[in-house]
């Protein structure tokens, strides 16, 4: 006879799955409303180091080459394919939908990935620009990552709505430090395993399970953190998150409303953590050869 072993699941923070330092655990429900697992209640510190290990991911992930990054998100679509069945599962008893619809969600985030993968080395194509000015000059404009995003994702769409969130940051070549769905974390570790198994960096994706509201502030006033997602905050949490924001004169991105997370993803994430450098060059550059006037 076999004793079941109930699983606490670890958070994700550069490639490893630590414990909380708090030591704090809470225990998660299945769509019945009986005990699933227990997961862990991050703490400040947690958060911090969280963030210490997204500067340190940026800095190889931002400096990788388009082409290189492409392949890696690809990568992350092949082994989260490869566990559909486990994912499908897990949807299914979280959020106690029908079979088709948690395999029809991990499909679409399987789908998702891909599409960002796509993006990686276009981003300068369409949101840069080479621009002639009426003046002896040229200018040049390439879109750069901002840095670390700290994301709170959405508690509907457990699989597809965090990768819906993870994807567009990282695709620009951004560090992301993710607040799970507090009622949902499982899903979100279990995704921590396939980003583990699939050459992404250690520190580029960091996953905190726990209660949004006690560890987002801390995230919002970081000093090094560059950018917020508030996809996955309530009116009140996300207003107090964007003062928190304003001392560190941070990118605050927001959407309207509740997203559709099945609808195409558009551009908007993208755009809203790249930085566009814009260079000028002089033109009419005098001959070394002679005949110059100077």
């Amino acid at each position: 006879m076999s004793i079941a072993v109930a699983k606490t699941y670890k958070l994700y923070v550069g490639g490893t799955f630590p414990r909380s330092e708090s030591g704090r655990t809470y225990q998660v429900t299945d769509a019945g409303g009986s005990f699933m697992a227990n997961a862990v209640l991050a703490s400040r510190k947690d958060a911090r180091d969280a963030v210490v290990a997204a500067r340190k991911g940026f800095g190889s992930w931002s400096k990788a080459t388009p082409y290189n990054r492409g392949q890696v998100i690809y990568r992350i679509a092949e082994m989260l394919q490869s566990r559909q069945p486990e994912f499908v599962e897990l949807l299914i008893t979280s959020r106690g939908v029908d079979r088709a619809e948690a395999a029809a969600e991990v499909d679409a985030a399987i789908d998702r990935l891909v599409h960002f993968a796509g993006w990686t080395d276009k981003l300068t194509a369409v949101f840069g620009s080479a621009n002639p000015v009426s003046a002896p000059y040229f200018n040049y404009s390439a879109p750069e990552p901002t840095g670390v995003v700290a994301v709170i994702a959405p508690a509907d769409a457990p699989l597809l709505g965090l990768v819906s969130v993870i994807a567009p940051v990282i695709t620009g070549g951004n560090a992301c430090v993710v607040i799970a769905a507090e009622a949902d974390p499982c899903v979100a570790i279990t995704f921590g395993e396939v980003l583990a198994t699939s050459d992404v960096p250690a520190g580029v994706v960091n996953i905190l399970t726990g209660i949004a509201a006690e560890i987002a502030p801390h995230l919002a006033a970081h000093a090094d953190v560059n950018a917020l997602d508030l996809t996955g905050t309530d009116a009140e949490l996300a207003r107090d998150l964007e003062v928190a924001a304003a001392g560190t004169v941070k990118r605050v991105y927001r959407p309207r409303g509740r997203p559709d997370f099945r609808a195409a993803p558009g551009t908007v994430r993208l755009r809203s953590f790249l930085e566009i450098k814009t260079v000028w060059h002089p033109t009419g550059a005098p001959s070394l050869a002679g005949g110059s006037s100077y």
